[in-house]
């Protein structure tokens, strides 16, 4: 019960800065071994960070002007970088 109640307080709690400052200092698994999240809450957490590491990396490519190859190439390389693979 507490884990889902943390997931649901993180996924209303998170925001995209947030995530996104998170992920410039410190990847997601990082940031979730940190806070020492397990179960329900770490997968919701990761859910929100993978998904604003996305977004974020987008714009990334967007603003770099990126397309086809080179883009999902760079896409690619970001997300996991933010995520900790």
């Amino acid at each position: 019960m507490k884990a889902v109640v943390l997931a649901l307080a993180l996924s209303f709690g998170a925001t995209g800065a947030y995530a996104q400052t998170a992920a410039a200092t410190s990847s997601c698994k990082a940031t979730a071994t940190e806070k020492k999240l397990a179960g329900a809450a770490l997968k919701s957490f990761m859910t929100k960070c993978e998904k604003d590491a996305k977004a974020s990396c987008d714009i990334s490519a967007k603003e770099k002007k990126l397309a086809g190859a080179a883009k999902n190439s760079h896409v690619k390389k970001c997300v996991g970088d933010a995520v900790g693979t």
